[in-house]
């Protein structure tokens, strides 16, 4: 490792390097993610530099006391095989502390983050990319129209931990659309479809039933028409992925969900669209 490496916690503005990384390395984040990231855990985000020049990143966003997730390890291609992204990774780790931690693996990395870092491979996530448009069904409102207490309970039922400070400007980002549905027992399912450095990305799709996911799926995908729309399924609900396909989406990339420490006990078969891979 080069001795005149320093890591330390990223500012605001240094999650837009991390953030340009992801676009170039072809995981398409969205045009304003780093804000709703920054503000779920500010002292999450982790930059290497040589004699000052940055090289590598990482992420350890933590959720309570109990969870936190593991993204953006990126290092730079011309500076790789120095050792920087095994020293941002370490400081990662040590914001965790003793919580459980997630992430998402790609296919080259997924055996290194067993073998190195101790995290075991627990389902596949799919990637589709489909074609935005068609009739928005009714029954949908603005997800605006829901108290945001009421969004936040609903969101934490699903996802394991309550995350308010980054779902409010997660679903007030520029040019995102976010759209819930109401059930007999409050609300029955949400999501939310951004802008991204190609097309739109939906995430997250919660739903307590396949017939909330398909409505929601059709509004969000009304609401961006004639636009590439990506979709990041967890494979073990066969209704989602039954969902995409019958849009004909098709698939174009896959991650794997690992985790470091008992995996929480997340209601896969309401979770059709995964909010982010960076995040959880």
């Amino acid at each position: 490792m080069d001795s005149r490496l320093s890591v330390r916690q990223m500012e605001r503005k240094d999650v837009d390097f991390a953030i340009t990384l992801a676009r170039d390395e072809g995981w398409n984040p969205g045009l304003h993610d780093a804000d709703a990231f920054y503000a779920q855990d500010p002292e999450g985000f982790f930059i290497a530099e040589a004699d000052g020049d940055p090289v590598a990143c990482s992420s350890m966003v933590r959720y309570g006391d109990r969870f936190a997730f593991f993204g953006l390890l990126i290092v730079r291609p011309d500076v790789r095989g120095r050792g920087y992204g095994l020293a941002v990774t370490r400081a990662a780790l040590a914001h965790a502390g003793d919580r459980t931690i997630g992430g998402d693996g790609v296919l080259a990395m997924q055996q290194k983050y067993h073998d190195r870092l101790g995290f075991d491979v627990i389902y596949r996530n799919i990637r589709y990319r489909g074609t935005g448009g068609g009739t928005m069904p009714a029954g949908l409102v603005p997800a605006s129209a829901v108290p945001f207490a009421d969004l936040v309970a609903y969101d934490a039922g699903i996802f394991s931990a309550a995350r308010p400070k980054f779902l409010a400007p997660w679903l007030l980002q520029e040019g995102a659309t976010a759209l819930a549905l109401s059930g007999r027992d409050g609300i029955a399912g949400y999501g939310v479809v951004r802008p991204c450095f190609e097309g739109y990305k939906i995430g997250p799709l919660f739903a307590d039933t396949p017939a909330a996911a398909e409505a929601l799926l059709d509004g969000l995908l009304a609401s961006v028409p004639d636009a590439p729309v990506f979709f990041d399924v967890p494979e073990p609900n066969p209704a989602a992925v039954s969902l995409a396909r019958a849009r004909g989406m098709v698939q174009v990339f896959e991650t794997a969900r690992i985790y470091r420490g008992a995996p929480p006990d997340v209601p896969l078969d309401r979770v059709y669209g995964v909010t982010t891979f960076e995040l959880g």
